[in-house]
């Protein structure tokens, strides 16, 4: 897969100050969002949009990075383009989310307030990922 060059796309924030924060937050955002792999009750994809948008005011070199990383850079794209997810990556974070919090609420959370917080917490983040749009994907895209 040939690597594209997404510089142009990057508009730097006039203070050199703002950029290295953005840069800095940029890659907190990629940590959390990569520790969101392994634990679903971390999202992953809004955070690597957070980061993809950090370093695109701040950093060629980084969004060049992000955008054509294998894992992260269709999903970005994806969102960028059409605002939307692919269907696979929805259903996989929804019924990892959802086992997550079952396993915890269900086996490790032995208080009945921390369980309906955390059953509030999955309805919640569920309603949200279930409205975000989902899009066909065809030979083009």
């Amino acid at each position: 897969m040939e690597k594209q060059d997404f510089s142009h796309e990057v508009e730097y924030h006039p203070s050199t100050t703002a950029r290295v924060t953005l840069v800095l937050l940029g890659i907190t955002f990629v940590i959390i969002g990569v520790l969101g792999i392994f634990l679903p009750v971390l999202p992953t994809t809004p955070f690597m949009l957070l980061a993809a948008w950090c370093f695109a005011k701040s950093s060629s070199r980084f969004y060049n990075w992000i955008m054509n990383n294998r894992v992260f850079g269709p999903i970005i794209q994806e969102w960028r383009q059409h605002r939307s997810i692919p269907k696979r990556a929805k259903w996989t974070g929804l019924i990892l989310m959802v086992s997550t919090f079952g396993v915890s609420i269900f086996f490790f959370v032995p208080y009945f307030y921390g369980q309906i917080i955390l059953g509030i917490m999955c309805i919640t983040m569920v309603i949200f990922m279930w409205r975000i749009p989902v899009r066909e994907q065809t030979t083009e895209s």
